[in-house]
């Protein structure tokens, strides 16, 4: 376990243990840098930037998380039945998204959502209508929550699909012989076995809502008056990081994000082993 070990401590140990350094000292224009202790941190959790942007992707990990799941499982279900017809174009036609990058994904929904340049803008022309902006300030949150979902509503299908791929078809055979129907066997049997898969897909959903970031400064050009510096924590350690040269702050918000997602992700996962025991 050598290697591993040596390569882990590397590129993931070495990495937290010098953002937490870096998080305890403070740049200041006279004096220079200095140790401060805690002082990044109180000064994070009294910022109204990071808890607006914390408000913010907690909204959309409510909201666009169980659609997500949601979709991903009827997905998975339906092909699962056996009762589709051409089951396999429509598992990878469901994939597919999850192959676009998500740079290339928010460029293109981006493009589209444009009320003067895009789709958006060809349909309100061409039948003389007034679709609300998808890049405007009170749907911003919601167009990318669309973007998300298309990307991984496949990546989500697939896990929930090979976890019913492997349930014992005399389960099926048994509940036949008793007479159940289809709905019945799903209640029972399918999502019963799948609660694994279920748990590891909301915690992989849970910590991709936290790391929302590729897709606010992907659309931020498109949408600079929807979209802030601070519209998420991760934008906002970025935009203090690269465009504002404080790096320290800037690790401090990456920490405390990190803790954040880790106690929830951990959470869910105790709560999900407790039902399945």
């Amino acid at each position: 376990m050598g290697p591993f070990m040596a390569v882990f401590a590397l590129v993931f140990l070495a990495p937290i243990a010098y953002s937490i350094y870096i998080s305890l000292f403070k740049t200041r224009l006279i004096g220079g840098t200095s140790f401060v202790g805690l002082e990044n941190y109180q000064q994070a959790l009294a910022d109204p930037n990071f808890w607006d942007g914390l408000f913010r992707v907690g909204l959309f990990l409510v909201v666009q998380v169980p659609i997500m799941l949601g979709l991903a499982l009827l997905a998975a279900l339906a092909i699962d039945s056996g009762r589709l017809h051409g089951a396999g174009f429509f598992r990878i036609t469901i994939f597919l998204p999850y192959a676009v990058p998500a740079v290339v994904a928010a460029i293109m929904w981006g493009f589209m959502y444009g009320n003067q340049f895009g789709l958006v803008g060809n349909i309100n022309e061409a039948f003389g209508v007034n679709i609300p902006a998808p890049l405007g300030p009170d749907w911003i949150l919601a167009s990318i929550g669309n973007i998300v979902t298309w990307e991984f509503v496949g990546y989500n299908m697939l896990i929930f699909y090979s976890a019913l791929r492997v349930i014992p078809a005399s389960l099926y055979e048994a509940a036949e012989i008793d007479g159940a129907g289809q709905f019945r066997i799903i209640r029972s049997i399918k999502l019963p076995a799948i609660r694994g898969a279920l748990v590891i897909a909301t915690i992989f959903s849970i910590i991709g809502s936290f790391q929302l970031f590729t897709e606010p400064s992907i659309l931020q050009k498109l949408a600079p008056n929807a979209i802030t510096t601070f519209f998420t924590p991760n934008y906002y350690a970025y935009s203090l990081s690269f465009n504002g040269q404080q790096y320290n702050y800037s690790a401090t918000i990456a920490i405390i994000m990190g803790l954040v997602t880790m106690i929830i992700a951990y959470v869910i996962q105790l709560r999900g082993m407790r039902k399945g025991s």
